[in-house]
């Protein structure tokens, strides 16, 4: 007896993507539901994409290029030329950046620190009128930024601000020529810009204020039956619980130092004084996008800055998981 054997084609299904099989999965009503999601943030999804991510990449392709806006039929495609200038051969980007970093050393410690500590005043139970203070504390922020500047110009002067003279009763010599020149002396003016940066600081103790409100009453209350006093409750359970919010305000406040630009802009039109100390890299991409109009220049020193801006950000959020607490993780 013969015996015939018959070849039977196996063909595999393809694998699906996650995507699919979550839509498959889904009932009607979630398919319905996730249907008027996307419906909903669609303006969003269209803002990002025609004013965010469609001129991101028309600036990237804008740094292989050498044009100006005075003459954009003339532009040339340049390759990484504006790359390899900026990244070996013009020292006004490194300085730039490091004029930059300088500065935001300084006013980062300076300004979250007292951000911070304004907000725990603000915070306690035995200030008077604290709703007054935190009011009174809020409001420069609604004042414009550039008058705000003028009128530091004017705080901050040699010879008839009121700082120097509050100082000079002190029997400190700081009227005059010889006095604390706050705007004019390489050494002194990067705390000028921060005492600038403080007016603002409004923002930051609002955030931080939420942040000290939410910590549970419990906590201190069983660490004051323990003993501990304010110190070691501000250092063991404020600070722990608030890490998100001081997180937060450290992410915002390197990225809006990154891009500081428009206090040396107003006091200086971006010339550098005193002594080159006020070159900050922002007025240096302004200068040679919007000043000198070299846009093909100025869209690489723009991706230049997001790059170092990306890698900070990463640094933070790599080492932000050792000291930032969050209560609903387990660690």
């Amino acid at each position: 007896m013969g015996v015939s054997l018959k070849w039977t084609r196996v063909v595999r299904a393809q694998p699906r993507s996650r995507f699919q099989m979550g839509l498959r999965s889904m009932s009607p009503a979630q398919r319905r539901e996730a249907r008027w999601g996307l419906i909903f943030i669609s303006p969003w999804l269209i803002g990002f994409t025609l004013f965010y991510l469609m001129p991101m990449i028309a600036s990237l392709i804008f740094s292989t290029y050498d044009f100006k806006l005075s003459a954009p039929e003339d532009a040339r495609f340049v390759g990484l030329d504006n790359w390899n200038r900026m990244l070996f051969h013009d020292s006004n980007v490194w300085e730039g950046l490091r004029i930059t970093f300088t500065f935001g050393t300084v006013s980062l410690l300076i300004g979250m620190t007292s951000a911070f500590l304004l907000a725990v005043l603000l915070n306690s139970k035995h200030l008077l009128a604290r709703n007054v203070f935190r009011t009174l504390f809020y409001a420069p922020t609604m004042v414009p930024l550039i008058a705000a500047i003028v009128i530091w110009s004017r705080v901050l002067n040699p010879q008839t601000g009121w700082l120097n003279k509050i100082i000079e009763s002190f029997g400190i010599n700081a009227v005059g020529v010889d006095g604390l020149r706050w705007l004019d002396d390489p050494n002194l003016v990067y705390f000028a810009y921060t005492f600038i940066g403080l007016w603002g600081i409004g923002n930051a103790v609002l955030i931080n204020l939420a942040g000290l409100q939410g910590v549970p009453t419990e906590l201190y209350e069983a660490a004051e039956i323990d003993g501990a006093g304010w110190g070691r409750r501000l250092w063991k359970i404020t600070i722990p619980m608030v890490s998100p919010i001081i997180f937060y305000n450290l992410i915002l406040n390197v990225l809006g130092l990154l891009q500081y630009f428009i206090v040396p802009w107003v006091l200086n039109q971006g010339n550098g004084y005193p002594e080159g100390s006020t070159r900050f890299y922002m007025v240096y991409f302004y200068k040679q996008a919007f000043t000198f109009q070299n846009m093909g220049y100025g869209a690489a020193l723009a991706w230049m800055l997001f790059i170092v801006a990306l890698i900070i950000t990463m640094f933070l959020f790599t080492t932000g998981r050792s000291w930032v607490y969050y209560s609903s993780e387990e660690r």
